[in-house]
């Protein structure tokens, strides 16, 4: 501008007698309108541009909705209004609706036979039924639903588990959760039971699994028969063919969500959700420090003290000082010990046999366990007595390599003089075997992806 119009005031009063240069011209309505001092004065200013801030968030919030495309021409549907309402009224979920994409593909749809939804996780989409008959509250409520499948990775923690009747587990736990927040309707004929509320997945799952006369009309949203958590994602037009790991991008929307959520005082969160979303941010442990876990809860320590019953070596800095050792108890006072039944059949790896070992060995001498006692089993027990921790440790010679019968070998220990009462028992097996029965404290070793064909009271630790 020349420097004889940088003044706005002196500019608008020449421009009011030339008029305005054509280098300054500008065609349609002004973008401000200059007023009198007593017109300012009885205008609200803030109030209007809080209003105008209102308006363009509204457009925008329902631009991301789905009320209208770039180029205006898809209509509204009640799946993109519901997925617009996670987005601006609901926290908990509104980041995740945000990066997640609804397939609305008819012939995708049927050849999936999906009655109502399904969602892929890896590709973040719910492919919904346009002709499923819902209405918008229902839609909130199928699309939360399949969200929390994607996020929580239902998909993945089935593990050595039947993925459909793992699905169906999960139905019952997300839907009692969607009831509980009141999040849309509840289409009719979903999974729910309000006596499994605070039941988790693997729960539910063992009580369906033997239950096959309450398995046949179990349905999800994709129908009787199939899960509606989808392991690849469906081709469609527009598919990218390829997809990435979003486990990140769940996590942080999920985890993030639920601070919006519960500082913005938005309503109520069940606690077994909660506990859900919070354990996303703390990766599972794998199954040797679950182990060790278990051996710190279950084997007491050495008791160690000192004593000048037999001198430790001096200082060199004040060798005329004795110094007291540090002295184990005596052999008439129990030293903790375990016991181990080993499957030794012939479908046994050799791999795990090796790894278990080696990790019973590593944790027994960390706990100062000097012995412990050893039964192999196949068609039958064969009793090996109290092993020194040191040759678990070099590697032992095993017998058997028969069928798979673990009970008796369980009954010699329970009924053993020289075994204590309360000693903890480690089960060491690749799951083909008998239905056990034990009394104490006990746990399992597996392979991962393995399964134990009775409903284990103990823990079980799948060894990767």
């Amino acid at each position: 501008m020349p420097p004889a119009l940088t003044d706005e005031h002196a500019a608008a009063a020449r421009w009011h007698d030339t008029a305005v240069p054509d280098a300054f011209a500008r065609t349609g309505p002004p973008d401000f309108l200059l007023t009198d001092a007593e017109t300012a004065a009885r205008v609200d200013a803030p109030a209007r541009f809080a209003a105008g801030v209102s308006d363009a968030a509204r457009v925008a919030l329902a631009t991301a909705g789905g009320d209208h495309t770039p180029d205006g021409k898809r209509p509204r549907t009640q799946w993109d209004a519901a997925l617009g309402w996670f987005v601006s009224s609901f926290p908990l979920l509104g980041a995740l609706a945000a990066g997640m994409t609804v397939v609305a593909d008819v012939e995708v749809v049927r050849a999936a036979g999906i009655s109502i939804a399904a969602v892929n996780a890896d590709a973040a989409e719910i492919y919904v039924n346009p002709y499923a008959g819902l209405g918008e509250e229902e839609w909130r409520f199928v699309l939360a639903h399949e969200m929390l499948h994607a996020a929580l990775r239902h998909g993945e923690r089935a593990d050595w588990r039947d993925h459909y009747l793992f699905n169906v587990a999960c139905d019952y736990v997300v839907n009692g959760w969607l009831v509980e927040m009141n999040v849309g309707q509840m289409p009719e004929g979903l999974l729910y039971d309000p006596e499994l509320k605070g039941c988790s997945a693997e729960e539910i799952y063992d009580r369906i699994a033997g239950d096959l006369r309450r398995l046949r009309k179990l349905a999800t949203l994709r129908g009787r028969g199939r899960g509606d958590v989808l392991g690849e994602p469906l081709p469609h037009p527009g598919s990218a063919g390829r997809y990435v790991d979003l486990d990140e991008y769940y996590r942080n929307a999920l985890v993030t969500g639920l601070a919006y959520h519960t500082d913005s005082g938005r309503g109520h969160v069940p606690a077994a959700l909660e506990q859900a979303i919070r354990a996303l941010d703390q990766p599972p442990l794998p199954w040797d420090a679950r182990l060790a876990q278990w051996f710190d809860e279950h084997i007491p320590t050495v008791d160690k003290r000192r004593s000048y019953a037999r001198a430790s070596r001096r200082q060199a800095a004040t060798p005329d000082i004795p110094r007291p050792a540090w002295v184990r108890p005596e052999e008439n006072v129990r030293l903790p010990t375990f016991g181990v039944v080993l499957d030794t059949s012939l479908s046994m790896n050799v791999t795990l046999l090796g790894k278990g070992l080696g990790a019973i060995a590593s944790y027994a001498l960390a706990r100062d366990v000097p012995r412990a006692r050893v039964v192999y089993c196949d068609a039958a027990p064969y009793d090996a007595g109290y092993v020194a921790v040191e040759d678990i440790a070099a590697g032992m010679r095993v017998r058997g390599r028969g069928g798979t019968v673990l009970q008796p070998a369980v009954r010699l220990l329970e009924r053993a003089d020289d075994f204590p009462a309360d000693g903890p028992i480690l089960v060491i097996t690749d799951g083909d075997c008998d239905a056990l029965r034990i009394r104490g404290e006990h746990a399992f070793l597996i392979p991962a992806g393995a399964s134990l064909p009775f409903t284990p009271k103990g823990p079980v630790f799948r060894i990767r």
